[in-house]
C-alpha cells in the first residue's frame, strides 16, 4: 500500500540497534551507580559483628528477601544507612551495608562502633 524506500532496513536496524543500546545503559546504570568512587564515602559507619553465628547478608531489609552470603563473628562491616523494614524480634530496624546488601540490626548481632548510622 506504501512506497518503501531504499532505506527502510536501514531504519530499521538503526532503531533496534539504539533500542538495545538504550537497553543496555539503562540495566547498566544501577550497576554502575554501585561501584561509583563515590560508593566508598557511603561506608561512613562501621559496625563489629557480635553474633557467634555470624550475620547473614540478603538483598533486602526482611528474611523474604535471599540470602547473600554471611559476615562472621568478629568481622567489621561498613554501615551506609539504617532503615525500617521486616520487624523482627519487634525491632524493625535494618542495615544497609557499604556493598548494598541488608542486614538486621540487633545489639546481640551487630554493634556499631562510633556514631549511629543515619537513616536512609
Amino acid at each position: 500500500m506504501f512506497p518503501k524506500s531504499k532505506s527502510g532496513k536501514f531504519g530499521t536496524f538503526a532503531l533496534c540497534f539504539l533500542s538495545g543500546a538504550l537497553a543496555g545503559v539503562l540495566a547498566a546504570g544501577p550497576a554502575l551507580a554501585a561501584h561509583d568512587s563515590e560508593g566508598d564515602d557511603l561506608a561512613e559507619y562501621e559496625g563489629r559483628v557480635v553474633a557467634k553465628e555470624g550475620l547473614v547478608l540478603r538483598t533486602g531489609p526482611s528474611t523474604e528477601f535471599r540470602a547473600i552470603g554471611l559476615k562472621e563473628y568478629g568481622s567489621v562491616v561498613g554501615i551506609s544507612c539504617r532503615l525500617n523494614g521486616q520487624l523482627v524480634e519487634d525491632n524493625p530496624v535494618w542495615y544497609k551495608l557499604s556493598d548494598a546488601s541488608y542486614v538486621w540490626s540487633s545489639t546481640r548481632d551487630i554493634v556499631n562502633e562510633g556514631a549511629e548510622p543515619r537513616w536512609c
